[in-house]
């Protein structure tokens, strides 16, 4: 394992769980889970399995700790690796069909979408609500969240792809 990558990433979940904790909720505790947008960002920089189970494992943990949802300690336990081996699997696929760019933008918002609906069927059933709140509250939770979650992305990515080519040595892992 590459330290200098551990620690990127590591500086991803610390932002990202700084952005999770201070977005309020926005409908029976589920806020938008903007600790997404970081993880999603380590995957698009260090596409490798390993770093994306452990970045997974760690935004999964953080959320656990620093969610208001009821069930959503298990449910982001849950949620985060298989979001993020979809993610990756969907990077894999996509990443000679579109730039850079529009490819972190569009596996963002579709991946949050992954991500919301993993963990709103999970939380549901903990809780034992079986009716149709789950539509309601992706709607109402979930795709602004892939919104901002897009829009973070578009504005981070470029920068972050800046800084990192001036340190070739992080990159060649």
């Amino acid at each position: 394992m590459n330290i200098r990558v551990l620690v990127t990433l590591s500086l991803l979940v610390g932002i990202g769980a700084v952005l999770h904790a201070v977005v309020p909720p926005v409908i029976f505790g589920v806020k938008p889970d903007m600790l997404l947008s970081m993880m999603f960002l380590g995957i698009l920089l260090f596409p490798r399995l390993k770093y994306v189970m452990i970045l997974s494992i760690a935004t999964g943990a953080i959320s656990a700790l620093t969610t208001t949802a009821p069930g959503g300690q298990i449910a982001n336990l849950i949620d985060k690796p298989i979001t993020a081996i979809i993610f990756l699997s969907l990077f894999l696929v996509i990443s000679k069909a579109v730039s850079p760019l529009t490819q972190a933008v569009i596996l963002t918002a579709v991946g949050t979408m992954i991500s919301g609906a993993i963990f709103l069927s999970v939380a549901l059933f903990l809780i034992g609500i079986m009716d149709g709140s789950f539509i309601a509250m992706f709607s109402i939770a979930v795709l602004p969240a892939a919104l901002l979650n897009s829009i973070i992305i578009a504005v981070v990515y470029p920068v972050v792809q800046r800084i990192l080519k001036r340190t070739p040595q992080l990159m060649n892992t």
